[in-house]
């Protein structure tokens, strides 16, 4: 965070007037950073930014006045994190290291014909189903459920990610003089330029299979907004700022 000093960039719609801003914003894109600030800052310019790479991580992002002479207003936020981390005791079996020809051999020596003899369908399915369960208890190992938040952005994939790494593996090689700065830079482009295309390619195909598949394109939208909160501060009549959930009910009636 801090005083970046950016005005011409329209956060909203992604863009800029000038080459340096341009390259700033190409340089948040590329680290999938989130802006979070949406209120001018100094004298209706938005300069002083809030950037994070996981939505959700900063939240309550309030601007109040200035402190001292300084002409920047003060933006208080808070890094919504517990302290603890939470470790999942959740477990699901590792097929990886599943024994399936045991798997088999396991269920193919049950003579079925015989237990489902005079039985109905619920009783063999019972018998079938206790069949299975002593076999995968067996054969497929188990292992805790990993709790760590491994979101990525709908549009990466593993070519994406390759390209990435290149650009960052040219970038460490670039600052020890192992690699030229052309070289460097034609990495850059080429890995700025892949992540466009699968942006692009991935919203595109949102929109077109918008009215097969709302619950995706909805989904997105949601990822990309800068709060969750559906209405913001209002005031009443009387001119108070209203922030209660009830409050700013009553004032939208």
């Amino acid at each position: 965070m801090g005083d970046f000093s950016h005005p011409d960039i329209c956060w909203r719609d992604n863009a800029a007037e000038r080459k340096q801003s341009r390259k700033f914003l190409e340089c948040v894109d590329d680290n999938f950073l989130l802006q979070v600030i949406e209120e001018p800052t100094r004298r209706g310019a938005m300069l002083d930014l809030i950037l994070t790479n996981k939505e959700g991580l900063v939240g309550d992002v309030k601007l109040k006045g200035s402190l001292g002479c300084s002409d920047h207003k003060m933006v208080e936020f808070r890094i919504l994190r517990a302290a603890r981390r939470a470790h999942s005791k959740l477990t699901t079996l590792d097929f990886r290291r599943a024994d399936f020809g045991l798997f088999r051999d396991l269920l193919g020596g049950v003579p079925w014909d015989k237990a489902r003899e005079g039985r109905g369908a619920q009783d063999s399915w019972l018998i079938l189903k206790g069949h299975l369960l002593q076999a995968q208890e067996r054969c497929i190992l188990t292992k805790r459920k990993s709790s760590k938040n491994t979101k990525r952005p709908p549009w990466t994939n593993k070519e994406l990610l390759g390209k990435v790494k290149q650009k960052e593996e040219a970038y460490r090689g670039w600052k020890r003089g192992q690699v030229a700065w052309q070289e460097y830079r034609e990495t850059v482009q080429a890995a700025r330029n892949q992540v466009r295309k699968a942006k692009a390619l991935i919203e595109v195909s949102l929109a077109g299979d918008v009215k097969d598949n709302k619950k995706s394109f909805y989904r997105y939208v949601s990822d990309k907004r800068r709060t969750r909160e559906n209405v913001g501060p209002l005031r009443n009549e009387t001119g108070a700022l209203v922030t209660q959930d009830m409050e700013k009910a009553e004032v939208l009636q």
